[in-house]
């Protein structure tokens, strides 16, 4: 362990005293303690999903979904029994996860993967986020000023899609979910991936994991460890390029959202990466046909 910063002046002089030393060395300690808490009650659950998802990323579905229901009940159990405030709000957030995974393993069961399966997969999240998001008393950008800033947030949202968008596409490809660029099908494929999934996703990864995770770890470590999970979430594609651009996506999102506290901007953005991605990219070509 390394000794505490102590002036040669004040040990030649006799100031510090062997008291003190001993309280530098307790405060350096419990320090180190400290840390190594966060470490574990952080770092245990974020790599049980992390080794999950990579069945997931593996086609090992089965023991995944088993996996997951283990998770969700020790999530559960650890929610009524911890008693340190920061830590119970992280596991509602990583609970929230599980639901999520557990519902999307359940759809193709009874559902052809299409456009509306995402309202069938996100909407049951509905109430358990509104219940965490009441109770985790997140801080967001007052509304006046979302509305004052909406001006340059619509536009940025629409461009960062755009690019976002091709990118993606040019990794893993899309299939498109809408059978033309109609009016009605863009409509439909907005509300869906804005308002539904985007809104879900941000809520979850963004307003309520990140919320609670740079509470306890800081703005760097949440900031971070919420991209992680968000890109891990992403196994399903089977492509380490997704995994990995998805985090990147992810940190700049909650860079975006550490700074203006607007989950307006993120979920316009992460919707118009999807509406690009699912519904126009795949019939323009990238580029949107000017290229």
């Amino acid at each position: 362990m390394a000794l505490p910063d102590i002036p040669p002046s004040e040990l030649e002089a006799g100031k510090v005293s062997l008291p003190g030393l001993r309280k530098m060395f307790k405060l350096k300690n419990e320090e180190k303690t400290g840390f190594q808490k966060k470490i574990f009650y952080v770092g245990v659950p974020a790599t049980a999903i992390t080794l999950i998802e990579l069945l997931i990323f593996g086609g090992r579905l089965k023991e995944a979904s088993i996996a997951y229901t283990l998770l969700l009940l020790a999530f559960s159990y650890s929610i009524a029994v911890m008693k340190i405030h920061e830590v119970r709000k992280i596991y509602q957030a990583l609970l929230l996860l599980t639901i999520f995974r557990l519902v999307n393993f359940s759809m193709p069961v009874f559902f052809e993967r299409n456009l509306y399966s995402f309202v069938f997969i996100y909407a049951p999240l509905a109430i358990p986020i509104t219940l965490a998001t009441v109770h985790q008393k997140v801080t967001y950008e007052k509304k006046r000023d979302t509305l004052k800033r909406i001006g340059v947030y619509l536009p940025l949202a629409v461009f960062a899609g755009l690019v976002f968008g091709q990118v993606e596409y040019t990794l893993v490809g899309a299939r498109e979910l809408i059978p033309d660029l109609s009016a009605k099908n863009l409509l439909i494929l907005i509300i869906i991936m804005v308002f539904i999934v985007g809104l879900v996703e941000e809520l979850i990864f963004r307003s309520i994991l990140q919320t609670s995770l740079e509470e306890f770890l800081g703005p760097v470590g949440g900031i971070f460890l919420s991209s992680l999970l968000f890109g891990m979430m992403h196994s399903a594609y089977g492509t380490v390029y997704e995994i990995v651009y998805t985090f990147l996506v992810g940190g700049i999102l909650g860079y975006l959202f550490y700074r203006t506290r607007s989950l307006p901007l993120v979920v316009m953005i992460h919707g118009s990466i999807n509406v690009f991605l699912y519904g126009i990219i795949p019939h323009t070509g990238l580029g949107l046909g000017l290229i």
